[in-house]
């Protein structure tokens, strides 16, 4: 059996952070997806999926992904039910991801996140404290404007 989801699309909303009870970080937030194919009317559909993160990555999500951010999100598809203040049972279908990619440069996030995603900060600037230093302050592309001085004799092709 398989239970495998793909998705690339657009944060509808900031990402919310919540805990457990236990201390488990989970995140939420709205995919928009567009559909490979237009409706009757030859508008662009879009689908609107909840995801769910869990644990580190929860953290991660909702510190650097903010509405508007392109994401990528690989998981699998979770149908819950619960009940309604009514006493009726509902039902919602969430994405449970496994992965989440940011695939663009947030310009706004390359600065405060201290050159993750095309900041000017150098890579080999001495890094204070690590507890406190952002996550992707080591990010190998951080400075695309830096010139790398490469051999032929080390290029495997």
């Amino acid at each position: 059996m398989l239970n495998r989801v793909i998705l690339i699309g657009r944060l509808t909303a900031d990402p919310e952070l919540r805990y457990t009870n236990n201390g488990t970080a989970v995140a939420s937030f709205t995919l928009a997806v567009d559909r490979m194919r237009s409706g009757q009317s030859g508008e662009r559909q879009t689908d609107f999926i909840n995801i769910v993160v869990w644990q580190k990555q929860a953290e991660i999500v909702a510190q650097y992904l903010q509405k508007g951010r392109l994401a990528a999100v690989d998981g699998r598809l979770q149908i819950r039910t619960y009940d309604k203040r009514e006493g009726q049972k509902g039902r919602v279908a969430e994405v449970v991801a496994e992965t989440v990619r940011f695939l663009d440069r947030g310009s706004d996030v390359a600065q405060s996140a201290g050159g993750f995603g095309g900041g000017s900060t150098p890579m080999n600037r001495p890094r204070p404290d690590r507890s406190s230093a952002p996550l992707y302050e080591d990010d190998p592309f951080a400075d695309d404007s830096q010139t790398i001085d490469i051999s032929e004799d080390d290029l495997p092709f």
